[in-house]
């Protein structure tokens, strides 16, 4: 079996992505499975949810153009709530460990996670050299994926397709993602493009990092 994980700023286009991999491998013939990090993955989600929005007093939901919504709940940097992340944080790489098992046993070729351990990190004072430490045992812990994409975008761009969080916050949170490839070593980032582009780019970076996955086996070509 094999790991495909996506991350990225909110508003990156990862849906996008997501939705044409899947097709494409499906197309080829793989037995998929689609998991959500936050659905499927991260532990007492729908308590932290109500928690956040209780304690912080901001929007619930997914923004779009044209509802805009303010969210305050992984923008929000008090140490507090930081050090509180660390536990969570460790919980849902441990989590991972437990869900990619189960997944092993199902008889599923590739697992597609729609975000994963590093947009947790990725909230993290990485310029801080406990946060760094706790990152590296993070990676550790949570399986390595076999593919890890992680979808670049403007934040300019992407705070217009999903109006959430403010602009300095993504910004903050592009340069974390960054970050965190240097500190992986083994993250694929896929550079702001056409979508058409940006779907080859994916496509190219699965068909390297797994070679004995390529789908022309299954008479399907591999870039097209």
């Amino acid at each position: 079996m094999k790991i495909v994980t996506f991350s990225g700023i909110d508003g990156a286009g990862k849906s996008t992505q997501i939705a044409a991999l899947e097709a494409w491998l499906r197309q080829a013939g793989f037995r998929l499975s689609l998991l959500t990090f936050w659905d499927d993955v991260v532990m007492f989600a729908h308590f932290r949810e109500f928690m956040s929005h209780k304690t912080f007093r901001g929007d619930r939901g997914i923004g779009s153009p044209e509802k805009p919504l303010h969210r305050r709940d992984k923008n929000v940097t008090a140490w507090p709530i930081t050090a509180l992340r660390f536990s969570l944080y460790f919980a849902d790489a441990v989590n991972t460990r437990f869900v990619v098992r189960r997944v092993r046993n199902s008889g599923i070729d590739v697992v597609i996670f729609d975000r994963y351990i590093y947009d947790e990190l990725a909230n993290l004072p990485l310029h801080n050299w406990f946060a760094r430490s706790f990152t590296k045992l993070m990676l550790a812990i949570a399986p390595r994926p076999d593919v890890a994409y992680v979808i670049d975008a403007d934040p300019v761009a992407a705070l217009a397709r999903k109006p959430e969080y403010p602009l300095e916050f993504l910004r903050k949170n592009r340069d974390a993602y960054l970050a965190l490839g240097n500190l992986c070593g083994s993250i694929t980032v896929i550079e702001p493009q056409s979508v058409t582009a940006m779907e080859l780019k994916v496509r190219e970076a699965f068909l390297q990092t797994v070679p004995e996955s390529n789908p022309e086996v299954s008479g399907v070509p591999a870039l097209q």
